[in-house]
């Protein structure tokens, strides 16, 4: 890094009173400043500014190489800003960084809410539906908007999924006209808001998501090709979800056990031969707000496998068969785990050569649950699932 040409300028409200003396000095050294017309005009840009491209580019500021090039973000460029887009384009040498506090700190210290213990949320081009999985009672989560409108549209969101929240409604801060206004999700009423914009939520009420394996069956839009949830939670457990890690799910029916993966903190893709049962997927995944990171393939599995990144799991949850399982063995690194369920006679014996050839466990689950019979109940059983887990 000793001779950068892309200077990453974290631009608080502030304008250049905000800026330390290093970033001050690479800012007047710029030939050329690019950023949004409002933080061209805090930087007093002048003839050096120029405008993002609309749609959004760094095609023109990678072409300004090797003159010397500021970008103007937000805050710290790093946390939902433009810095880990650039930097990706660049080599180490190439750029420098000097941010200034996130609109997450500057909200967090007139609150005073320990930042370990909430989330913090870009919701500028994404839907609100991110929020699902860590909405609870008790939850608090700080969130940037996109405009004027997002507010009110937000606690109307939070209400119509059954949570009582007081809010915080956050605007042009660590400028002049900072303002903080206080109100809830189910009497939200508040006019004149700025686009610069954040809502604190501090949800009082409301049932978020189970964190254990397993959600209830009717959270999923489903045909009724589901992984029912005690057979879910116990395919789970054995495929082992990670943060980070990736998941090829094939035969996915409803998508049910790439959803609970995803909110474990991986990324899922979904292999399923039907148009319909791919519709119940996508909905399924903009339900739970884990769209990004599901990905679906339609059409027949074994045809798109080779061309996708390799997993860490693998789930057979229908569409097995020797051939399919012989391919995947040949396939996947070592190190993958696979989980294959099966329900009929067939898929049974099929697994059972399966665990003779490969190894691992094989495991039958018989569960019955307790029914009407007559005046009294008795038990009625499911029919029983035969699951092979084994590390490749």
């Amino acid at each position: 890094m000793s001779n950068p040409w892309v200077s990453i300028i974290g631009l608080g409200e502030d304008g250049l009173n905000g800026l330390t003396p290093a970033a001050r000095k690479a800012l007047d050294e710029a030939e050329v400043i690019f950023g949004g017309p409002r933080h061209l005009a805090l930087a007093a840009a002048g003839p050096r500014g120029r405008d993002w491209p609309v749609p959004f580019s760094l095609t023109p500021l990678l072409a300004e190489k090797p003159r010397r090039v500021a970008l103007l973000a937000s805050g710290d460029p790093f946390w939902f800003g433009a810095g880990g887009s650039l930097s990706a384009h660049l080599h180490p040498a190439d750029w420098q960084a000097f941010p200034a506090p996130s609109t997450f700190s500057l909200a967090a210290s007139r609150l005073g809410w320990r930042l370990e213990e909430i989330t913090c949320h870009g919701l500028h081009a994404a839907p609100f539906t991110r929020l699902r999985p860590v909405l609870h009672k008790g939850a608090r989560a700080l969130c940037l908007l996109r405009d004027a409108a997002a507010p009110a549209e937000l606690a109307q969101w939070l209400t119509t999924q059954g949570f009582a929240a007081n809010l915080t409604l956050l605007e042009a801060l660590g400028g002049p006209n900072e303002r903080l206004r206080q109100t809830t999700a189910a009497t939200f009423d508040l006019t004149e808001i700025t686009p610069l914009n954040a809502l604190a939520i501090e949800v009082t009420a409301g049932q978020g998501l189970s964190r254990a394996s397993g959600l209830h069956d009717d959270l999923f839009a489903s045909d009724g090709q589901i992984t029912k949830r005690p057979i879910r939670a116990l395919t789970l457990s054995a495929l082992a979800p990670r943060a980070g890690e990736t998941l090829w799910d094939i035969g996915a029916g409803s998508g049910s056990i790439s959803v609970e993966w995803c909110l474990a903190g991986g990324s899922a893709t979904a292999f399923e031969l039907r148009e319909d049962r791919a519709a119940n997927i996508r909905a399924n995944a903009a339900h739970f707000g884990i769209e990004h990171r599901l990905r679906l393939i339609t059409g027949d599995a074994a045809q798109n496998l080779e061309a996708q990144p390799r997993p860490d799991a693998v789930f057979l949850g229908g569409g097995g068969s020797a051939m399919l399982i012989e391919y995947l063995w040949q396939i996947l690194p070592q190190g993958t785990r696979l989980v294959a369920n099966g329900v009929t006679l067939e898929t049974e014996a099929l697994l059972a050569s399966a665990h003779a050839k490969y190894g691992g466990s094989l495991l039958r689950i018989d569960l019955a649950q307790a029914a009407p019979l007559g005046r009294m109940r008795g038990w009625q059983a499911a029919r029983p699932v035969v699951q092979w887990s084994v590390t490749r």
